[in-house]
């Protein structure tokens, strides 16, 4: 009895001895994501079309203050790109979640490929599944306002409804208290940004328009955004076009091909100033 009893002791400290390696190289901590670097002051011109939105404001400063991707969906929990390093670009969808919308995700799914939806209010109230869809596959998503309106046409307290309602409606659907927002036609003014400020939203704009809301050409749109991307660059686009969504993978793949790293707004620009204007210009993000 007392020779098993010793016999298996000898055994179980054996097994423990062989296992504990295992369990300890399971626990090796990670590198933060977190990154933070300079910021340095720009000017930047701005001219009254699509291409390059409308503002009061020309002067700005550049500031590449990076964070961590929210947790779980595309990025998959882990670290997200090093855009001080890669060449990023991201890409944008405005005045969904669409008919089309739910093909889109299925594409950037099947490329695991990240994007940025600034969604539309009413839109969500429509289509909450696709809404909420997008934000649990771990895209961003951001605010265009109510009904798309024209800010700049507004009052403040029309801007303040345009812009709550819509942050309300998204929280509710998604779960995701959203911190940018897009506004309509890129039209935009010091009231705006006053609200959006107050709101705690930041004003995300872009530097390539595909103009797919014109040319409703699937081959025209992808090149478009293929030849026209920068280090840098926010590209817009339209998720409630079908042609849009025909040419998402051609886009991704052209991107990948030139040696672009696609992310989201947020991953591109870091941590964002609430009321404050972001646009590409140059090789730099700028922030008017």
């Amino acid at each position: 009895m007392r020779a098993r009893a010793l016999t298996a002791m000898l055994a179980l400290a054996v097994f423990v001895g062989w296992a504990a390696p295992d369990v300890h190289s399971d626990h090796r901590a990670s590198p933060s994501p977190l990154r933070t670097t300079s910021a340095s002051l720009v000017q930047g011109g701005v001219r009254p079309n699509l291409a390059q939105p409308r503002s009061s404001t020309v002067r700005g400063f550049v500031s590449q203050a990076r964070r961590m991707a929210p947790p779980g969906g595309v990025s998959g929990g882990v670290r997200p790109p090093d855009c001080d390093v890669k060449r990023c670009v991201a890409l944008t969808y405005d005045d969904g979640p669409g008919l089309p919308t739910p093909r889109l995700l299925d594409i950037l799914a099947r490329y695991r490929a990240p994007a940025t939806f600034f969604l539309v209010g009413e839109m969500v109230k429509w289509r909450p599944s696709t809404a909420r869809r997008t934000a649990r596959a771990g895209h961003e998503v951001g605010v265009h306002t109510w009904d798309h309106s024209d800010l700049t046409t507004l009052s403040e307290r029309q801007i303040t409804s345009q812009l709550t309602r819509t942050l309300d409606i998204i929280r509710r659907v998604t779960g995701v208290r959203a911190t940018l927002m897009r506004p309509p036609y890129g039209s935009t003014n010091r009231v705006v940004r006053r609200v959006a400020r107050r709101l705690g939203l930041a004003e995300i704009l872009w530097d390539v328009d595909t103009l797919d809301w014109r040319d409703r050409n699937a081959t025209v749109v992808a090149s478009r955004a293929i030849r026209n991307a920068h280090r840098n660059s926010i590209i817009l686009m339209h998720d409630i076009r079908p042609t849009t969504v025909d040419a998402a993978a051609r886009i991704i793949r052209g991107l990948r091909h030139r040696g672009f790293t696609l992310v989201t707004v947020t991953e591109l620009l870091g941590r964002t100033t609430p009321g404050v204007s972001y646009y590409r210009n140059g090789s730099q993000v700028v922030i008017r």
